[in-house]
């Protein structure tokens, strides 16, 4: 099949039939089933182009553990059929976002474009970053700031300041949350029931010995966060790594990020980090607040 067959089958696939249910000749349109939903719902499924959200779990399918994947690995991680997920890879090889190499394919670097797009155009980063350099160039220490996305925190800008403490302090790295100063800050801003169905949905994998894995512990550590006001990490994430978080709200109160200080475990202790990081967290948390 060539790629261009490809690109029109899965153009068929996307695009949602246009005609519209028939009514019977008393019915009203006004009361049609199709046409209603509550007020606090998403968009009628009708409206949603199915086949642009299959392709982008295509390109979700490739990760750090699994950089190349066959048609069949990516189908089983998608759910989609055989047919479909080799349509949709041919599609995205076709278009350059994904590289074939006999049965095996691979994402493209044209694969960044799409983080690029947000990076440059959104308003969270651009606020964020000058304040992540005035702290990471006072302190002398590695700084960042992340958002919650499902079971991870996503990294939108970070500063190293020299000090290179970890690979995923760096803008587009992605973090489990819940051994994550960051995310545990974020998430100390849910209501406790969200909490408690999040925690339940992951998978808490012990990535150091000092990761907190059980759940009951875990929503320990969260409702300590919400107390406090922040969050501190001591070797759960990497061995050496210990991190202090603050959330970011916006000027309603809502929580829209989060920012924090990296540093060493050789170089400073949990309680120096407090004593020495936090307060120039919660200013620069204060500045930003008016601003986001």
């Amino acid at each position: 099949m060539s790629a261009a067959r490809a690109f029109e089958d899965l153009t068929a696939l996307a695009v949602p039939a246009l005609t519209e249910p028939t009514l019977d000749k008393g019915a009203l349109p006004a009361v049609a089933k199709s046409d209603s939903k509550p007020a606090n719902e998403g968009p009628l499924k009708r409206d949603l182009v199915a086949g642009l959200e299959k392709g982008l779990a295509v390109i979700e399918a490739f990760d750090q553990e699994r950089p190349r994947l066959t048609i069949s690995e990516v189908a089983g991680r998608t759910g989609l059929t055989r047919a479909a997920a080799r349509r949709y890879l041919l599609t995205l090889t076709h278009l350059g976002f994904v590289t074939q190499d006999r049965k095996m394919f691979a994402l493209s670097p044209k694969v960044l474009r799409l983080g690029q797009s947000y990076m440059h155009s959104a308003r969270l980063p651009r606020i964020v970053e000058p304040e992540l350099h005035k702290l990471a160039y006072a302190l002398k220490e590695a700084s960042s700031a992340g958002v919650l996305d499902g079971g991870d925190v996503i990294c939108i800008a970070a500063t190293s300041a020299g000090r290179v403490v970890s690979p995923t302090l760096q803008p587009g790295a992605r973090v489990p949350a819940y051994c994550a100063a960051n995310g545990r800050v974020m998430l100390a801003a849910l209501p406790q029931a969200d909490v408690d169905d999040w925690i339940a949905r992951q998978q808490l994998t012990p990535l150091t010995p000092h990761t907190i894995t059980h759940p009951e512990r875990l929503r320990i550590e969260i409702a300590r966060a919400r107390a406090l006001g922040y969050a501190c990490i001591d070797q759960e994430l990497e061995l050496g790594l210990r991190t202090v978080a603050v959330p970011l709200r916006n000027y309603r109160g809502d929580v829209v990020a989060a920012m924090n200080i990296s540093v060493h475990a050789s170089r400073m202790s949990m309680d120096q980090m407090v004593e020495h990081c936090l307060p120039p967290l919660l200013q620069a948390q204060a500045h930003l607040r008016m601003l986001l």
